[in-house]
């Protein structure tokens, strides 16, 4: 039975219209918190009064149409907001600020180049610290509430990240790497607020990736991470002796704990721990190390701001079947409240399918953990389609969160499996980094075993199975569809990469930083960045083909599209036949708007519908 014919129980606009709330956050005084929702029609600036609950629309369409950075406080009384705005998708960034009561916007950075992200306002209110690119690579600048006076605090060549202010003004702690020969290397430096001084603070060892995430009231200490044990691990660092006492245990669970902030009297450590795709909060206490989960439910739950001292938290939490919900966690009475709820529309929240966390055998024996749905009718003797869904990164992976494609896709009556290959974080250090300089390589033998894997299930159709990725997903569809031919029915590759080459040249500084630690140097390497470019294999293409992207697209120039478009019609392919080109002018690198949204999810609805 084709998909067209199955009964659905979801509209695609009513699930593309379902509200989304985003970045909330708490100033450090002032009682509100601010957060992002689409519940107008379109991304929005909200804030909730958590003495009333009430919650006001603040933005009136001057928020970016597509949300991929957030946005800071730039004071610490909830006075102001400084959030970052691109034109129409190509992420090249200028900070505007809003006042959260009358709602006024003013412009603080102009034809600066873009590429600039706020990141914390000084504790007496009159700076913010700023990663920019305005000298071409990331770094981190400074500059006052008004946009005047930028200045640039450091020079590294490799792109820097941070910029936590101490709390007496005087030092910011970033995160950048100054060794040449290990460009995955990550370690921590302070700088001085008015740059004349920067000095390494934390690098556990070569190799490893260490930062300073916070900074104790005291300004004698600082929460620290490093995965140099193979898992991400928290501790707290004395500044004067470098001496480390890890909060997270050597050997822990997968990722140990991601981040950390410390509690306004510096008693607690709040930060997130990943497991099996599920991320939850966990506290320690800073002296003696006792651990405490926080009881949410399990999915993905995010927030490190303190509310009312320490006795409270904000907390964002999703579930596989569950959107997401802005809560206030109380620390003493060990219970959480929901203070802005997931808005379901017209559609009973009921029809939405559980996920279940698996793993499945590569072809040398290594377990592969992947996200699987399946459709809860299937008929005896029924065989559906199935699909695996390739995540962005590589160093990305999918959650056990409220996934709209993936309950989308279920809905249509395909099998969706979410496999979190080699390359995925979450599942420790050697997982993570088994894909430098191996893209397409023991990854594609990985998404490979998923298709080995939905074959033994029994509502499979083996004949109808597709892939589907965006970003490096895309990259990995467009190789799997070159260089396995036989194993795809159909493939839909959005904003995918097929030339590493041609996309190296065509990216900015930091991009291209980022490939040369994945994949090498592009002339060194170059026998291998053009074995892992699909655009030379593109002759063995025999899948249906439908190919995604945004015109404005920074990360993965739509140039990537277009030459593999070219390909396919020099080769004698049809457009319209063989494969499908889609190009979305006011697009850039995917996009969460809504009304984008359903363009999106109604190209991929159409075309799984035409082929299966």
């Amino acid at each position: 039975m084709g998909i067209a014919s199955r009964r659905r129980q979801i509209d695609l606009e009513q699930l593309c219209r379902l509200p989304t709330n985003l970045f909330a956050q708490a100033p450090e005084r002032g009682g509100r918190v601010a957060f992002l929702s689409d519940r107008s029609g379109r991304q929005e600036l909200h804030v909730l009064d958590l003495a009333s609950r009430q919650v006001r629309q603040v933005s009136n369409g001057e928020m970016p149409r597509a949300i991929r950075f957030p946005f800071i406080w730039a004071d610490t009384e909830g006075r102001q907001v400084v959030y970052p705005k691109d034109r129409g998708g190509d992420e090249r960034t200028e900070l505007f600020v809003i006042d959260v009561d009358s709602g006024e916007v003013n412009q603080l950075t102009e034809e600066s180049g873009g590429w600039q992200f706020p990141i914390e306002a000084s504790p007496n209110g009159a700076w913010i610290s700023v990663i920019s690119a305005r000298g071409g690579q990331l770094n981190l600048w400074k500059m006052r509430r008004d946009g005047s006076d930028a200045l640039q605090l450091t020079k590294f060549s490799a792109p820097t990240f941070g910029g936590s202010w101490s709390p007496d003004g005087k030092w910011l702690a970033v995160i950048s790497n100054e060794n040449a020969m290990d460009l995955e290397n990550r370690d921590a430096y302070l700088v001085s607020a008015d740059g004349s001084e920067v000095r390494k603070a934390l690098s556990v060892r070569v190799g490893s990736q260490d930062a300073i995430v916070d900074w104790h009231p005291d300004g004698k200490r600082v929460a620290v991470t490093s995965d140099a044990s193979g898992t991400s691990r928290v501790g707290v660092m004395d500044l004067a002796t470098s001496n480390i006492r890890w909060l997270t245990p050597e050997g822990g669970p997968e990722e140990g704990a991601l981040g950390a902030r410390f509690s306004p009297s510096g008693r607690l450590v709040i930060a997130l721990r990943s497991e099996e795709s599920q991320i939850r909060p966990v506290i320690y206490d800073a002296e003696s190390g006792q651990v405490r989960l926080l009881e949410v439910p399990l999915g993905v739950a995010t927030g490190s701001d303190f509310l009312n001292g320490d006795g409270q938290v904000l907390i964002s939490y999703q579930t596989d079947r569950e959107r997401s919900n802005i809560a206030v966690y109380d620390l003493a009475a060990d219970s959480m409240e929901v203070v802005v709820a997931a808005d379901y529309g017209p559609i009973d929240p009921g029809v939405f399918v559980a996920s279940e966390h698996i793993y499945y055998p590569s072809f040398d024996g290594k377990q592969v953990p992947a996200i699987l749905y399946s459709p809860r009718e299937v008929a005896a003797g029924e065989r559906l389609p199935a699909l695996v869904h390739v995540h962005g990164g590589p160093t990305g992976q999918w959650y056990r969160g409220f996934d709209p494609f993936a309950q989308f896709l279920v809905d249509l009556g395909l099998v969706v499996i979410a496999p979190n290959p080699r390359g995925s974080t979450g599942y420790g250090v050697e997982w993570r980094d088994a894909a430098i300089r191996d893209w397409g390589g023991d990854d594609l033998e990985d998404i490979a075993g998923a298709v080995k894997y939905l074959k033994t299930l029994p509502q499979v159709d083996p004949n109808r199975i597709v892939i589907f990725g965006g970003s490096y997903g895309g990259f990995l569809t467009f190789i799997a569809a070159t260089k396995k031919p036989d194993l795809w029915h159909a493939a839909v590759a959005w904003v995918g990469i097929t030339d590493l080459k041609k996309m190296y040249g065509d990216s900015t500084e930091f991009f291209q930083y980022f490939l040369r630690a994945q994949m090498g140097d592009p002339e060194t390497e170059a026998d291998l960045w053009a074995d892992r470019s699909a655009i030379n294999f593109a002759d063995q293409l025999q899948a249906k083909l439908l190919i995604v992207h945004g015109a404005n697209d920074p990360r993965c120039p739509v140039s990537q599209s277009r030459i593999f478009r070219d390909k396919l019609i020099e080769l004698g392919r049809i457009e319209g036949d063989h494969f499908e080109y889609v190009e979305f002018a006011d697009e850039g690198h995917g996009s969460n708007d809504i009304e984008q949204k359903i363009r999106t999810f109604k190209v991929l609805g159409d075309y799984l519908a035409k082929v299966l």
